[in-house]
C-alpha cells in the first residue's frame, strides 16, 4: 500500500512558527489603533488590533492547565514592555466579528490579567486540520506541554484527520517511537493520568505501570514514598505476580493497521486479521478461508505454485 503524503500545508506549519510571524516581530501593547489598522510583519502578514473580548479559545487547544505564578509574570511583562509576538486568530466560523484563538493563548490569557484591551494579532482562514496542527506545534515548541497534554492532542489529530504516526512525526519535528510511547500513557487509568497532569508523578515513574491492573494502586504507593523511576521498575519486577491479576489488554488497533487490513481485503477478496505488537514492531497475520481454491488463489499471487 502506497503511503500517503503529506499536504504542503503541514510541511509549511511542521517547520515552526518563525516562517509566519517572522523571528522578532515586536508590538506594542496599549495602542488605540483601530481594528483595520494593520502592520508589516517580516513574513508578509499583517497585524491588527483586536478587542479581547471578541476573542474565543479554539476546540483544538493541548494545554489543560495554565501555571497562575507564570501566567501573572508574563502580564508583568507585558504590561511594560507589550506582546512579542501577536497571537494566531480566524474568523469564528459561527459568530460573526468574532474569532478563534489558535495560538498564543497565555499571551491572550496574560493580557487579561494586564488589562489590555486590544492584543496586536494574525488573522488567516485556517482549517480545522490547519488550527489543530498549528496550536499543538507552538505549544509544543514555545512551553513545554505536560507529556499527557501532548498525548491527548497527538491522539486527537490521528482520530480527527487519520493521520499515521509517520506523517504526524514529520509535520510536529518529533520521532515516530515519541509519538507511540507519549500515546500508550493514554492507556493507564485517568486517575494515574492526572497526577502526570498535574506533576505529582513524571512518565519515567508511571511508564512502568501501562498494563497493569494495580495501576492506580501502586501510582499512589509510588507518590507517598518518592520512588524514583528505577527504584519504580524494581518495584514492579518483585511485586509483578502479587499485583498483577490480569495480562496487560491488546492495544487497540491503530489506524494505519485498520487501513492495510481494509486495503488487503480489497485486493485479496479476503478477509485478514493483523495482530501488530508496536513496542516490539512484530505481529501476526491471519486470514479466512471457506476454500482450497482461495488457498491456492493467495499462493499464486505470492508466486507459490501448488501442486
Amino acid at each position: 500500500m502506497t503511503p500517503k503524503t503529506p499536504k504542503p500545508s503541514s510541511k509549511r506549519l511542521g517547520r515552526g512558527l518563525s516562517t509566519l510571524l517572522g523571528d522578532n516581530s515586536t508590538v506594542p501593547t496599549g495602542s488605540k489603533a483601530p481594528v483595520s489598522g494593520e502592520t508589516e510583519l517580516v513574513s508578509n502578514q499583517s497585524v491588527r488590533m483586536i478587542a479581547i473580548e471578541w476573542i474565543e479559545a479554539g476546540p483544538w487547544q493541548p494545554r489543560q492547565i495554565f501555571d497562575q505564578e507564570g501566567l501573572e509574570e508574563l502580564a508583568r511583562s507585558i504590561a511594560l514592555k507589550g506582546i512579542i509576538q501577536p497571537v494566531i486568530l480566524r474568523p469564528h466560523p459561527d459568530k460573526k466579528n468574532r474569532f478563534q484563538l489558535i495560538a498564543g493563548e497565555r499571551r491572550w490569557r496574560a493580557a487579561q490579567l494586564a488589562s489590555i484591551h486590544e492584543i496586536p494579532s494574525i488573522i488567516d482562514g485556517f482549517s480545522d486540520k490547519d488550527a489543530s496542527e498549528l496550536a499543538l506545534i507552538e505549544n509544543i515548541q514555545r512551553r513545554d506541554l505536560s507529556v499527557i497534554e501532548e498525548a491527548i492532542s497527538y491522539r486527537k489529530l490521528i482520530e480527527l484527520h487519520q493521520y499515521r504516526q509517520e506523517e504526524l512525526a514529520d509535520i510536529i519535528g518529533k520521532s515516530r517511537s515519541h509519538i507511540a510511547n507519549l500515546l500508550r500513557l493514554l492507556h493507564l487509568p485517568d486517575a494515574v493520568q492526572q497526577m502526570v497532569l498535574h506533576q505529582s508523578l513524571t512518565m519515567g515513574q508511571v511508564r512502568p505501570l501501562i498494563g497493569r491492573e494495580d495501576a492506580e494502586q501502586l501510582a499512589k504507593l509510588i507518590k507517598a514514598k518518592n520512588l524514583s523511576a528505577r527504584q519504580v521498575e524494581a518495584l514492579v519486577s518483585q511485586n509483578g505476580s502479587a499485583h498483577s491479576a490480569k495480562k496487560p489488554q491488546k492495544a487497540e488497533k491503530t489506524s494505519d493497521i485498520r487501513a492495510i487490513e481494509k486495503q488487503a481485503q480489497i485486493d485479496l477478496g479476503l478477509r485478514i486479521n493483523l495482530d501488530w505488537q508496536e513496542d516490539k514492531e512484530k505481529g501476526t497475520l491471519s486470514m479466512s478461508l471457506t476454500s482450497l481454491d482461495q488457498l491456492e488463489d493467495i499462493l499464486g499471487k505470492l508466486g507459490i505454485k501448488t501442486a
